[in-house]
């Protein structure tokens, strides 16, 4: 008798977990600068995302999608979500050094498009 309550129970629990994350469509979440942190605690965490954290910034040099708005925070935002982006899945969290957040608005702009990878 406890086994099969056990079993219910586990099952309403996950259940409850797929339908808070799910509501007829993926969940999405980006990770964006915050608008509060100085440029110059944005560029240190840039560069760290950019070098030993590993995200591609390819798009935000020159000549490239996400080059404009060409400011501390935008290019922030896009390191700081491809970052994440790329390993979440991982373990990876959208913190650097509270110098960013979590959104579930697309932060996406003309020609700049900001990633999603979907949880595992």
């Amino acid at each position: 008798m406890q086994s099969a309550l056990m079993r219910i129970v586990l099952a309403l629990l996950f259940f409850a977990l797929i339908l808070r994350r799910y509501d007829g469509q993926m969940f999405e979440e980006w990770c964006i600068a915050d608008e509060q942190t100085p440029d110059d605690e944005l560029q240190r965490a840039l560069d760290w995302a950019c070098g030993k954290g590993g995200a591609d910034c390819k798009k935000i040099q020159p000549r490239q999608p996400c080059f404009f708005p060409n400011t501390v925070k935008d290019h922030a935002s896009y390191a700081f979500n491809n970052y994440y982006q790329k390993f979440k899945n991982k373990g990876a969290t959208c913190y650097f050094n509270a110098a960013a957040m979590a959104t579930d608005l697309d932060p996406s702009h003309g020609s700049c498009k900001f990633e999603f990878t979907p949880d595992v």
